[in-house]
């Protein structure tokens, strides 16, 4: 597939978890490939869902609790949030000063990882990365080291097993253990989120502490089951707490690892403009309550308004552009009948396609100049410009398998103003 060819249908093919619809020619959808390597705690999760039904029923178990117009009226989030940054984050970043030198990548893993965790489980069951700061640094060791050994289960599955049964193993007997001992620590944030909604310790009087994600898809799919088998009691869901774990580790390391790396990049970017930090400043310093540091109210701006500044908006979009989290391509294999995509038609069924943003956001028809990190191209073009560069924007993908939490990443990268106004 050529490197520019975006093309709208009604199926769709996901990249490294943000999907881009294509035109397909025949009855069955492109097919995911490589699935094994996406299942975690031995239970498949929605991402890795082959067929789009199911992935389809699953998504909607959970999409309204990570759309725009419910995160804006969530009373979960600005109580995390505050916590989070108040109480965590800016006390770190101020006793550091200018003698200490912090690992701004770490940091932001750190963050990232707190703020998903507590929308997961609830802020006490969640982690404390933030705080601990060696359990952050074994679990950031085991998680990216594993990166190292993808290649082997996900290029070449079947010589992979083929060489274990030889007894050569291309992938240490370490990597098994790293990953049971994440999926383990996940399954412990799961059953703290089970204690607290059986013992209603999360209340409206402190609702950072409800299991907002784990509470709605645990009843969700105790509704699917109800509905399917009307019996009284209903019966169990076989293997629910694995699926519920599959679920929650699946949110979690999309959601801590591709929000810390943007806001990396960003401060990076901003760290060699310091025209475009006092523009920034400026902008921010219109948002009531105003963003202060110490702060006796400790109270935070809306997300409605954060969302409504155009240069922060700017600044997070032209990030997500050049530097996008996840830049490289998702393999496909075509189905058995002939297949169209976009111009290219004829396409004999079994052959590997792959499609990726890094390519699709340099575009220098769309974006001119497009190796240049350039906030203000945001900031132009009209409702016409605004529209192309809106279309080939694919950091979060598009179509059915768009990723569900794109708004809640925008959120979460929007804790951008408080490294500034300190």
């Amino acid at each position: 597939m050529a490197a520019y060819e975006p093309y709208m249908g009604e199926a769709s093919i996901s990249l490294t978890g943000t999907p881009i619809s294509l035109t397909i020619t025949g009855k069955d959808p492109i097919r995911k490939i490589f699935l094994q390597k996406l299942i975690n705690c031995r239970s498949p999760n929605m991402f890795s869902t082959t067929l789009s039904k199911p992935h389809s029923a699953r998504k909607r178990m959970i999409s309204n609790i990570y759309s725009k117009s419910y995160l804006h009226s969530s009373p979960q989030l600005p109580a995390i949030s505050q916590t989070l940054i108040y109480d965590r984050l800016l006390p770190i970043i101020q006793s550091a000063g200018k003698s200490i030198v912090l690992d701004v990548l770490e940091l932001n893993f750190a963050v990232t990882m707190d703020f998903i965790n507590a929308y997961l489980f609830g802020l006490p069951n969640g982690s404390n990365f933030l705080q601990e700061e060696e359990i952050r640094r074994h679990w950031l060791s085991l998680y990216q080291s594993r990166k190292y050994y993808t290649f082997w289960p996900q290029e070449l599955p079947n010589l992979t097993a083929w060489l274990a049964k030889m007894g050569i193993l291309v992938v240490p007997k370490w990597v098994d253990s790293a990953n049971e001992e994440i999926e383990a620590w996940c399954l412990e944030m799961c059953d703290a989120a089970e204690i607290s909604i059986a013992t209603s310790s999360a209340d409206e009087q402190n609702p950072e502490s409800q299991s907002v994600v784990y509470k709605q898809l645990k009843n969700a799919l105790a509704n699917d089951i109800s509905k399917s088998a009307p019996t009284v009691p209903p019966p169990p869901i076989p293997n629910q707490h694995l699926l519920l774990a599959s679920e929650m580790l699946d949110h979690l390391a999309a959601g801590h690892e591709t929000s810390g790396i943007t806001l990396t990049y960003l401060t990076h970017e901003l760290s060699q403009r310091p025209h475009l930090q006092a523009q920034l400043r400026s902008e921010l310093l219109t948002l009531l309550p105003p963003l202060l540091y110490p702060s006796d109210t400790q109270m935070l701006p809306s997300q409605k308004d954060l969302d409504a500044l155009p240069l922060l908006h700017a600044i997070l979009m032209e990030t997500l552009r050049l530097h996008p989290a996840l830049p490289g391509g998702q393999p496909r294999i075509t189905p058995r009948t002939p297949t169209t995509l976009g111009k290219f038609t004829d396409i004999p069924g079994g052959v590997r396609v792959n499609a990726q943003a890094y390519s699709l956001h340099r575009n220098a028809d769309v974006f001119p100049e497009p190796e240049v990190w350039r906030p203000e191209r945001w900031l132009e073009g009209g409702k016409e410009g605004g529209d192309a560069k809106n279309r080939w924007f694919w950091a979060f993908g598009s179509g059915g398998r768009r990723c569900v939490g794109s708004n809640f990443a925008m959120h979460g990268t929007s804790n951008l103003p408080f490294y500034l106004r300190t």
